[in-house]
């Protein structure tokens, strides 16, 4: 690019279209750059056609026959394919329909080939011209010879858990390897030890819902980060981050060697140069600790601090110039939509060929699959913005909700609180209050769990505190739910169905009557939606009615 359209970028605003493709729905691309074009639906079958490096032309297709493939086309699933066609345009990406079950794994299997892929490509430009220099090929543009960046890693891939880096780079290792012909890796036996987890580190008996089983399946350690070289014939685990093409790491992993402000043994030099960043399973993050996810944006495509010995003659000139960022591609892909989310796709992408998101409305949402008998009552509460929303949230709960449950007969009440904040605040609050309560969070240990569980199921408390964390990592049933109150929407819209249905689990002579009761605000829209479904939010948001009821159960 050329000044002027670097100024473009940085100055203009963005314009957007509206695409449909059979398989991913509703597209919606965006630029700030005039000749950025929308992505186009690839036809083209023949590998070597659509730039595969060896071996993967060859590779791919027996690394990937294990999924369901597309009649019109032998190497990819109908997802891939689209998926595929996007990111080989090296655009951004945002797909927020990510399952953790087979889906999920044919996501991970079409990144991975685009990012070896992308390795291999650089690696191979730096060789070519390595031996045109030696040829003493003197006619050739300098321009010609500059083919790296200001460090080697080019491409980053941060993935939740130490299972999730171990299929990762058998993946990688997989597309490395040709009939015939074993590919030489270094460091397997300690990797395999590290990554890897033993069949007596799950706990026996455990009845899950199967995201919970695929989501936590092996060793679920989330601090950790290894470098990959690509060689021509080979592969080198755990290689310096200077020396590697490839960096696969956890956000707490990464956050670690990043550091802080003021701290004097700190590095992040290797991010200067990353042409592909992958952020899979990004929802996770919201459960882990979201400011490990915007410290490391803030820190991609700066200029490095030293020169780890770079030959500056090779380097590109929009590296030197520090536009970067402007040629980073980005792939995002989470199992939902979320602002905060959404919020990294908006103001830390900046590929000038454009960004496409994913932006399907859900038409049925989770209430659905409630099979309990119950009236919801969804309360709306009023605020000005969205900083304000959570104290209107905290006065709009003690003021008119709570004093409706003060009385005894409201006994085995359970409080969903996605917000750690917010269920600190509501602690405090109860005991200040001198309410009868319990109170369970993620960092409560197992007997605290134990004892709040018996006092709320025998009643001899009234209320249950319980944070969304809590559910995502324990997913127990508690058992004694009469009334239910969401304290804010659910950020997995499938927890909503999953809290209700544990109200069956009352088993006592007489029929109990049971309640819900959801708060919610106009800046909750997009966790609407998923719960009730896009028509039901649109009316619910513009009515004047502040309070709309929904009945679930077998009366229906």
């Amino acid at each position: 690019m050329e000044d002027d359209e670097v100024e473009q970028i940085t100055t203009s605003n963005k314009t957007s279209v509206s695409l449909k493709w059979p398989v991913l729905g509703q597209l919606n691309f965006s630029s700030k750059f005039e000749k950025a074009q929308p992505p186009k639906s690839e036809k083209e079958t023949d590998l070597k056609k659509l730039h595969l490096q060896k071996p993967l032309d060859i590779t791919w297709p027996e690394v990937n026959s294990t999924f369901n493939l597309s009649q019109g086309d032998q190497n990819f699933t109908s997802l891939q394919k689209e998926l595929f066609t996007i990111m080989n345009s090296y655009k951004d990406l945002f797909y927020p329909s990510r399952t953790a079950t087979v889906q999920g794994e044919e996501i991970r299997h079409v990144y991975c080939l685009h990012a070896l892929n992308h390795a291999l490509k650089a690696n191979a430009q730096v060789l070519n011209n390595n031996s045109r220099m030696r040829d003493g090929n003197t006619h050739v543009d300098d321009e010609d010879f500059r083919d790296q960046g200001l460090t080697r890693p080019k491409v980053l891939i941060v993935v939740p858990f130490r299972e999730s880096a171990l299929r990762v780079v058998q993946i990688l290792i997989s597309l490395m390897e040709v009939v015939g012909r074993k590919v030489d890796v270094s460091n397997k036996k300690r990797f395999k030890d590290e990554f890897g987890s033993a069949p007596e580190d799950r706990p026996p008996n455990l009845k899950r819902p199967e995201d919970y089983e695929a989501v936590f399946a092996g060793n679920i350690d989330d601090h950790f980060r290894i470098g990959v070289a690509i060689l021509q014939k080979s592969m080198r685990l755990y290689s310096p981050f200077y020396s590697s093409d490839i960096i696969i790491a956890s956000p707490l992993g990464l956050r670690t060697v990043i550091g802080s402000e003021g701290e004097k043994k700190r590095d992040f030099d290797f991010l200067s140069s990353i042409e592909v960043l992958v952020i899979d399973q990004v929802d996770i993050y919201l459960m882990q600790n979201w400011e490990h996810m915007l410290h490391l944006m803030n820190h991609l495509n700066l200029q490095p601090t030293e020169s780890h010995g770079v030959d500056f003659s090779r380097v590109r000139m929009w590296n030197l110039n520090n536009w970067a960022k402007y040629y980073r591609q980005t792939l995002l892909f989470s199992a939902l939509q979320e602002p905060q989310i959404n919020s990294i796709f908006n103001k830390h992408c900046f590929n000038y060929s454009g960004q496409v998101a994913v932006r399907n409305m859900p038409v049925i949402g989770s209430i659905s699959q409630v099979v309990v008998q119950l009236p919801h009552v969804f309360q709306r509460l009023e605020a000005n913005s969205l900083l304000s929303v959570i104290d209107a949230r905290f006065q709009f709960f003690t003021d008119k909700i709570l004093p409706q449950y003060r009385d005894a007969i409201m006994s085995h009440t359970l409080i969903y609180i996605p917000s750690y904040f917010d269920y600190v605040r509501l602690r405090n609050y109860f005991k200040k209050e001198d309410l009868s309560f319990m109170h369970i969070c993620e960092y409560t240990d197992r007997s605290g769990i134990s004892r709040s569980r018996q006092f709320f199921m025998r009643g001899e408390k009234q209320f249950l505190l319980v944070t969304e964390r809590f559910h995502f990592y324990k997913r127990y049933t508690l058992k004694g739910i009469r009334n239910l109150i969401f304290y804010e929407l659910p950020t997995y819209p499938h927890f909503y169905s999953e809290v209700c249905n544990m109200m069956k689990s009352w088993k006592q002579g007489e029929e109990a009557t049971l309640t819900c009761t959801v708060l919610y605000s106009k800046y909750d829209a997009q966790r609407l939606a998923a719960v009730v479904g896009a028509e039901r939010t649109a009316q619910m948001l513009q009515s004047k009615k502040n309070v709309h009821l929904f009945v679930t159960g077998e009366s229906n």
